[in-house]
């Protein structure tokens, strides 16, 4: 059940087996149904997510309904609604489970005492934190500097899996374009 985040953490620092069981037991499976919503606006999210298996959404609803996702969080990757987790203030997105997913999720206490049993947690938080927030300044360049097709190619690039496993609506949506847009992308590719 934990060889994923075994391997995620071991990236960036060295876990001898009893520091990883002793984090282990502060993280719990979850196992979600499609569609699941874990978090909604108005909550305080209680828990960061390490995704083992399945895929995570976080989006946020305007004043008419319409969706717009923030981040998709795959296999082997921590994901939350961020600002809520950290700040303990009632989140203004929605954490949902686009598939059926395996999750070890970690209350946010627990979250504050790794370092007390992981000594190098906080390098591998900081890197974490690093690598999420390229991403996102890299998401967010793209929706301004490229076009769709180039924001489709680089989807496939960098998360192939995703367009395989994810309805239409959302891989449109979390390339900001329509959902003919990104049919007739799909066909010339």
């Amino acid at each position: 059940m934990y060889p994923l985040l075994k391997k995620y953490l071991s990236r960036d620092i060295t876990i001898t087996d009893e520091q990883f069981n002793a984090a282990c037991n502060v993280f719990h499976l979850k196992r979600t149904k499609r569609n699941q919503v874990l978090v909604e606006p108005g909550d305080i999210c209680r828990y960061m997510y390490f995704v083992n298996k399945g895929c995570l959404r976080i989006f946020l609803l305007d004043a008419h309904g319409k969706e717009s996702t923030r981040f998709l969080v795959p296999d082997g990757r921590f994901g939350t609604s961020f600002p809520s987790f950290i700040l303990q203030e009632p989140s203004l997105a929605y954490v949902q489970s686009v598939q059926a997913s395996e999750l070890l999720i970690i209350n946010y206490e627990d979250f504050r005492r790794l370092p007390d049993f992981l000594p190098g947690w906080e390098t591998a938080y900081r890197n974490i934190l690093e690598q999420d927030y390229i991403d996102s300044i890299k998401r967010i360049e793209s929706l301004i500097t490229t076009s769709a097709t180039e924001r489709y190619a680089l989807l496939i690039k960098d998360n192939p899996g995703l367009i395989k496993m994810l309805p239409t609506k959302i891989i449109a949506d979390y390339l900001g374009i329509s959902r003919e847009t990104l049919s007739r992308l799909k066909k010339r590719v």
